[in-house]
Protein backbone atom coordinates (compact mmCIF):
# COMPACT_ATOMS: atom_id res chain seq x y z
CA UNK A 1 0.00 0.00 0.00
CA UNK A 2 1.20 3.51 -0.93
CA UNK A 3 2.05 6.07 1.60
CA UNK A 4 -1.15 8.89 1.97
CA UNK A 5 1.59 11.15 3.82
CA UNK A 6 5.63 11.16 3.62
CA UNK A 7 7.31 13.60 5.54
CA UNK A 8 11.48 13.69 4.75
CA UNK A 9 14.07 15.74 6.91
CA UNK A 10 11.23 18.39 8.09
CA UNK A 11 12.80 21.63 9.78
CA UNK A 12 10.47 24.01 11.14
CA UNK A 13 12.62 27.27 12.76
CA UNK A 14 10.80 30.20 14.03
CA UNK A 15 13.07 33.78 13.82
CA UNK A 16 16.31 34.27 12.66
CA UNK A 17 20.23 34.78 13.66
CA UNK A 18 20.86 34.32 17.47
CA UNK A 19 17.33 34.23 18.36
CA UNK A 20 15.98 31.43 15.91
CA UNK A 21 14.32 28.36 17.54
CA UNK A 22 14.36 25.05 16.02
CA UNK A 23 11.18 23.84 16.33
CA UNK A 24 11.11 20.65 14.19
CA UNK A 25 14.19 19.00 13.59
CA UNK A 26 15.15 16.47 10.46
CA UNK A 27 11.61 14.87 11.10
CA UNK A 28 10.78 11.80 8.73
CA UNK A 29 7.93 9.62 8.85
CA UNK A 30 4.89 8.31 7.01
CA UNK A 31 1.41 7.36 6.88
CA UNK A 32 -0.72 4.91 5.23
CA UNK A 33 -4.20 5.06 4.19
CA UNK A 34 -6.61 4.91 6.98
CA UNK A 35 -3.99 4.52 9.26
CA UNK A 36 -3.89 6.49 13.21
CA UNK A 37 -0.14 7.33 13.36
CA UNK A 38 0.50 8.68 16.66
CA UNK A 39 2.86 11.70 17.41
CA UNK A 40 3.56 11.80 21.15
CA UNK A 41 5.82 14.14 23.45
CA UNK A 42 5.65 16.28 26.28
CA UNK A 43 4.52 20.45 25.66
CA UNK A 44 6.96 22.34 24.02
CA UNK A 45 8.69 18.79 21.65
CA UNK A 46 7.47 20.45 18.68
CA UNK A 47 4.37 18.44 18.37
CA UNK A 48 2.05 21.31 17.01
CA UNK A 49 4.60 22.71 15.12
CA UNK A 50 4.96 19.69 12.66
CA UNK A 51 0.86 19.01 13.04
CA UNK A 52 0.72 22.67 11.86
CA UNK A 53 3.11 22.49 9.12
CA UNK A 54 1.92 19.62 7.55
CA UNK A 55 -1.68 21.72 7.22
CA UNK A 56 0.58 24.65 6.26
CA UNK A 57 -0.58 26.94 8.52
CA UNK A 58 2.96 27.16 9.14
CA UNK A 59 5.62 26.88 6.45
CA UNK A 60 8.57 24.86 7.08
CA UNK A 61 11.75 25.91 6.80
CA UNK A 62 13.53 22.76 4.64
CA UNK A 63 11.87 19.23 3.58
CA UNK A 64 9.50 17.54 2.10
CA UNK A 65 5.81 16.87 2.91
CA UNK A 66 4.53 14.85 0.15
CA UNK A 67 0.81 14.05 -0.29
CA UNK A 68 -0.82 11.36 -2.44
CA UNK A 69 2.56 12.51 -4.24
CA UNK A 70 2.30 16.40 -3.81
CA UNK A 71 4.94 18.57 -3.04
CA UNK A 72 2.81 20.04 -0.21
CA UNK A 73 5.88 22.63 1.08
CA UNK A 74 5.21 24.15 -2.56
CA UNK A 75 1.71 24.78 -2.75
CA UNK A 76 0.54 28.51 -3.64
CA UNK A 77 -2.54 30.12 -2.21
CA UNK A 78 -4.96 28.52 -4.70
CA UNK A 79 -3.66 25.19 -4.53
CA UNK A 80 -3.50 24.81 -0.60
CA UNK A 81 -7.39 25.81 -0.44
CA UNK A 82 -7.05 22.11 -2.90
CA UNK A 83 -4.94 20.98 -0.29
CA UNK A 84 -7.14 21.55 2.64
CA UNK A 85 -10.24 19.64 1.09
CA UNK A 86 -8.37 16.13 1.95
CA UNK A 87 -6.43 17.39 5.05
CA UNK A 88 -7.90 18.92 7.73
CA UNK A 89 -7.65 19.89 11.26
CA UNK A 90 -9.05 19.55 14.86
CA UNK A 91 -7.30 21.41 17.67
CA UNK A 92 -7.46 21.00 21.39
CA UNK A 93 -9.23 23.77 22.76
CA UNK A 94 -13.23 23.06 20.93
CA UNK A 95 -13.73 26.14 23.06
CA UNK A 96 -11.76 28.82 21.12
CA UNK A 97 -12.26 26.60 17.86
CA UNK A 98 -16.08 28.24 17.93
CA UNK A 99 -16.88 31.71 17.14
CA UNK A 100 -19.44 32.51 20.05
CA UNK A 101 -21.63 34.41 18.08
CA UNK A 102 -22.67 32.51 15.30
CA UNK A 103 -24.64 29.22 15.36
CA UNK A 104 -22.43 25.97 15.19
CA UNK A 105 -24.36 24.61 11.61
CA UNK A 106 -23.56 28.28 10.20
CA UNK A 107 -19.67 27.58 10.76
CA UNK A 108 -20.33 24.59 8.80
CA UNK A 109 -21.93 26.04 6.17
CA UNK A 110 -19.25 28.73 5.82
CA UNK A 111 -16.84 26.10 4.92
CA UNK A 112 -19.23 24.34 2.28
CA UNK A 113 -19.76 28.17 0.96
CA UNK A 114 -16.14 28.44 0.85
CA UNK A 115 -15.23 25.80 -1.17
CA UNK A 116 -18.34 25.87 -3.04
CA UNK A 117 -19.39 22.00 -1.79
CA UNK A 118 -23.47 21.65 -2.21
CA UNK A 119 -26.08 23.03 -4.78
CA UNK A 120 -27.62 26.07 -2.87
CA UNK A 121 -28.89 26.54 1.46
CA UNK A 122 -31.27 23.52 1.69
CA UNK A 123 -28.53 21.21 0.10
CA UNK A 124 -25.91 22.46 2.91
CA UNK A 125 -28.17 22.28 5.24
CA UNK A 126 -28.68 18.72 4.84
CA UNK A 127 -24.96 18.02 4.67
CA UNK A 128 -25.15 19.75 8.15
CA UNK A 129 -27.33 17.33 9.77
CA UNK A 130 -25.45 13.98 8.10
CA UNK A 131 -22.28 15.31 9.66
CA UNK A 132 -24.22 16.17 13.13
CA UNK A 133 -25.49 12.48 12.81
CA UNK A 134 -21.81 11.12 11.98
CA UNK A 135 -20.66 12.30 15.27
CA UNK A 136 -23.56 11.57 17.14
CA UNK A 137 -25.56 14.57 17.11
CA UNK A 138 -28.95 15.78 17.23
CA UNK A 139 -29.06 17.23 13.75
CA UNK A 140 -31.27 20.08 15.60
CA UNK A 141 -28.68 21.44 17.46
CA UNK A 142 -26.88 22.61 14.79
CA UNK A 143 -29.13 26.02 15.05
CA UNK A 144 -27.45 26.75 18.59
CA UNK A 145 -24.91 28.54 19.66
CA UNK A 146 -21.35 27.37 21.21
CA UNK A 147 -22.20 28.01 24.68
CA UNK A 148 -25.29 25.59 24.38
CA UNK A 149 -22.92 23.01 24.42
CA UNK A 150 -20.99 20.69 26.98
CA UNK A 151 -16.80 20.68 25.86
CA UNK A 152 -17.25 17.16 24.25
CA UNK A 153 -20.07 18.41 22.08
CA UNK A 154 -18.43 21.20 20.72
CA UNK A 155 -15.41 18.95 19.95
CA UNK A 156 -17.72 16.86 18.54
CA UNK A 157 -18.91 19.69 16.27
CA UNK A 158 -15.51 20.62 15.12
CA UNK A 159 -14.85 17.34 13.67
CA UNK A 160 -18.61 17.49 12.14
CA UNK A 161 -16.61 20.58 10.45
CA UNK A 162 -13.56 19.06 9.69
CA UNK A 163 -14.67 16.08 8.26
CA UNK A 164 -17.52 18.89 5.63
CA UNK A 165 -15.15 18.32 2.97
CA UNK A 166 -14.40 14.74 3.48
CA UNK A 167 -10.71 14.66 4.07
CA UNK A 168 -8.97 11.75 3.93
CA UNK A 169 -6.00 13.30 6.98
CA UNK A 170 -7.35 14.65 9.94
CA UNK A 171 -4.93 16.30 11.98
CA UNK A 172 -6.00 16.17 15.39
CA UNK A 173 -3.56 18.51 17.80
CA UNK A 174 -4.14 17.54 21.35
CA UNK A 175 -7.99 16.66 20.84
CA UNK A 176 -9.01 15.32 23.61
CA UNK A 177 -6.50 16.84 26.47
CA UNK A 178 -8.54 19.36 27.68
CA UNK A 179 -11.88 16.90 28.11
CA UNK A 180 -12.91 14.98 31.10
CA UNK A 181 -11.74 11.56 31.22
CA UNK A 182 -15.37 9.98 30.88
CA UNK A 183 -15.52 12.59 27.74
CA UNK A 184 -12.24 11.41 26.57
CA UNK A 185 -13.07 7.58 26.00
CA UNK A 186 -16.23 8.73 24.00
CA UNK A 187 -14.22 11.18 21.48
CA UNK A 188 -11.73 8.42 20.82
CA UNK A 189 -14.57 5.73 19.99
CA UNK A 190 -16.11 8.45 17.79
CA UNK A 191 -12.68 8.50 15.78
CA UNK A 192 -12.01 5.23 15.98
CA UNK A 193 -15.70 4.56 14.11
CA UNK A 194 -14.93 7.26 11.98
CA UNK A 195 -11.51 5.90 10.57
CA UNK A 196 -13.64 2.48 10.10
CA UNK A 197 -16.26 4.23 8.64
CA UNK A 198 -14.37 6.55 6.02
CA UNK A 199 -11.18 4.56 6.06
CA UNK A 200 -9.86 8.07 7.72
CA UNK A 201 -6.39 8.69 8.26
CA UNK A 202 -5.53 10.80 11.21
CA UNK A 203 -2.01 12.20 12.53
CA UNK A 204 -3.29 11.78 16.17
CA UNK A 205 -0.99 14.23 18.66
CA UNK A 206 -0.96 13.73 22.43
CA UNK A 207 1.46 13.81 25.17
CA UNK A 208 -0.88 10.73 26.77
CA UNK A 209 0.59 7.67 26.20
CA UNK A 210 -2.07 5.75 27.53
CA UNK A 211 -4.14 7.63 25.37
CA UNK A 212 -2.15 6.66 22.14
CA UNK A 213 -1.69 3.08 23.25
CA UNK A 214 -5.91 3.12 23.10
CA UNK A 215 -6.12 4.65 19.78
CA UNK A 216 -3.10 4.46 17.57
CA UNK A 217 -1.39 1.78 15.32
CA UNK A 218 1.96 3.27 15.27
CA UNK A 219 3.62 6.04 17.33
CA UNK A 220 6.38 8.50 16.92
CA UNK A 221 8.06 9.61 20.35
CA UNK A 222 9.42 13.39 19.93
CA UNK A 223 12.05 15.19 21.77
CA UNK A 224 13.54 18.46 21.49
CA UNK A 225 12.06 18.61 18.06
CA UNK A 226 13.40 15.05 16.72
CA UNK A 227 11.92 12.06 16.79
CA UNK A 228 13.31 9.66 19.18
CA UNK A 229 11.95 6.36 18.62
CA UNK A 230 9.13 4.89 16.47
CA UNK A 231 7.50 1.97 15.58
CA UNK A 232 4.12 -0.36 16.48
CA UNK A 233 2.58 1.37 19.06
CA UNK A 234 2.61 -1.72 21.38
CA UNK A 235 6.26 -2.78 20.26
CA UNK A 236 7.40 0.98 21.70
CA UNK A 237 5.23 0.79 24.80
CA UNK A 238 6.01 -2.26 26.01
CA UNK A 239 9.82 -2.48 24.89
CA UNK A 240 10.77 0.91 24.72
CA UNK A 241 14.40 1.79 23.48
CA UNK A 242 15.28 5.10 23.70
CA UNK A 243 15.57 6.64 27.77
CA UNK A 244 12.92 9.61 27.02
CA UNK A 245 10.07 7.21 25.89
CA UNK A 246 10.81 5.31 29.20
CA UNK A 247 10.72 8.25 31.24
CA UNK A 248 7.44 9.19 29.43
CA UNK A 249 5.98 5.67 30.20
CA UNK A 250 7.13 6.29 34.06
CA UNK A 251 5.01 9.24 34.22
CA UNK A 252 1.81 7.36 33.68
CA UNK A 253 -0.26 6.29 36.60
CA UNK A 254 -1.17 3.03 37.60
CA UNK A 255 -3.87 1.96 39.52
Amino acid sequence: MENLLTVEKLNVIYGKGADAVHAVKDVSFHIKPGEIFGLVGESGCGKSSLGKAIIRITDPSSGTIDFKGIDVASLKRQELKTYRQEVQMVFQDPYGSLNPRMKVGHAIVDVLNVHKIGAGTAERRERVAELFEAVGLDPEWAWRYPHEFSGGQRQRICIARALALNPDLLVADEPVSALDVSVQAEILALLKELRADRDLAFLFVSHDLAVVRNLCDRVAVMFNGEIVEMGDVADVIDHPQHDYTRKLLSAVPSF
